[in-house]
Formats: structure tokens, sequence, C-alpha cells
């Protein structure tokens, strides 16, 4: 936190309400800065300060940093009128500025980072980054020796797009072929696109990784976890 912050401000961010509920809150005496009962919203407070409402102390959180285990039919936004949304899944989550690192289809499950950290965010997603991301697949249709050479290759997906070579590893092969798929890039759809491409269908889709961070196997679907000091510092130093 900076030097000085609005008193409704500091609330606002911590979800206490809007601005203009939280001037409702101080207005009636519910917030105390210090022990004492604020009276403006306007009061300029630090860190050193402590800050009360309805007598339960409100710490001031800068970033938050949370893996989520997304589950199929949830939407990758920070709001939404219509469907449920992977922030609306972060019970714990103090900031309300919280969004999701990227985007999962609605349909695709697996790992998501929900943060308020956008230079962490940007440094991810970055085209010039290529920072790699792992996916489990299951796939209609037979994957051979050609569809890995194709996906090494790189897929025109339209007339200015070609994927980035793409790692493919067959785990097993049928009428239904089960892949990992290590993409470098995040174009819509791409991962289904790229089998469109090869004349098979993705059944299913689950992202693994991401850079650095693993999904974390105990995590069930719409299961979180706030990310390990080590593993947001991987993150930061992702080249």
């Amino acid at each position: 936190m900076g030097e000085y912050l609005r008193l409704d401000k500091y609330l606002a961010d911590m979800g206490i309400g809007t601005r203009s509920e939280v001037k409702g809150y101080i207005r009636k005496g519910r917030v105390k800065i210090n022990g004492q009962v604020a009276k403006q919203p306007e009061s300029k407070i630090t860190s050193e300060d402590k800050i009360t409402f309805d007598e339960r102390v409100i710490s001031y959180i800068v970033t938050e940093y949370f893996m989520l285990n997304k589950p199929a039919g949830v939407v990758s936004a920070s709001r939404d009128k219509f469907a449920s949304t992977v922030v609306d899944l972060i019970e714990e989550g103090k900031r309300k500025d919280l969004f999701p690192v990227g985007r999962l289809d609605k349909d695709t499950e697996g790992l998501l980072i929900i943060t308020n950290d956008g230079d962490l965010a940007h440094r991810l997603l970055s085209p010039k980054k290529h920072v790699k991301k792992l996916y489990f697949a299951r796939v209609q249709g037979r994957v051979a020796e050609a569809d890995i050479n194709r996906f090494q290759e790189g897929i025109n997906l339209e007339e200015d797009f070609t994927t980035l070579p793409a790692e493919l590893e067959i785990i097993s092969s049928g009428e239904e072929s089960e892949v990992l798929v290590t993409i470098s890039e995040g174009k819509f759809h791409q991962i289904k696109r790229m089998f469109e491409a090869v004349g098979k269908e993705v059944l299913y889709l689950k992202r693994l990784q991401m850079g650095t961070l693993a999904l974390d196997e105990s995590l069930n679907p719409g299961e979180y976890r706030k990310l390990t000091d080590e593993e947001i510092q991987l993150l930061q130093n992702q080249h």
C-alpha cells in the first residue's frame, strides 16, 4: 500500500462494498480507525493504521494469487450477466479486482491463475514470451505419428495465422485417443481447431500446466488454493 489511501477506497478495494455503500457504513459509525469511530470517508490512512468494520479488522492486501482447477460450465471472466464465472468461485478473495490470467473455454477444465497482478498477467500472456501451456486431451479418432509431425511443423488455422510448433505426445491411440499437447500461444479454441485441421475432434480438454506452475492434483474441479510464495516468485521470474 502506498503512503496514503482514502478510507472509502481502502474498504471498497477490500470488497466491503461499493464506494457509496462504504460511505453509508462510515456515516452509521460501523468503521473505526485505531479504535476511534471514523467520521469522514475521505480520511487518509496508511498501512500502520488499524481499520475495523463491525469490529472486524480489515487488512489491506495489495495483490492476491490463486490457483483454480476450473470446472466445465464456468466462464473465464471476472463478471458475466448470464453465467457463473471463475472469479465467483474464489470465495476467499479479498480484492474486488481479481481476474483470470487468460481464458479457458467454458467446457474446458484445469489450471487457471486468478489474480489482480496485471504485470504478472502481461508477462504470462505476452505473445513475445511464448510461455508454454500443457494440456491433456481426449480426442475422437486415432492420433498417429503424422499428427505429431503436423503439430511440430505448425498448423495453418487462418489465412494469416499458423501456429508455432507444438508438441503432441500420444498416451493411447484408438477410436478415442488420449494425448498431451504443449502450445506456446493461446488463440481462441486453438487446440480444438488444431485437431479439427487434422480430422479429429476434441472430446475433453484440461490444462495441466502454465509456465512453471503445474495444477495441484489435490484440487478437485471448482476447488482452489492460494499460490505459495515460491510459486509466485517462479512465475514472476518466468522468461
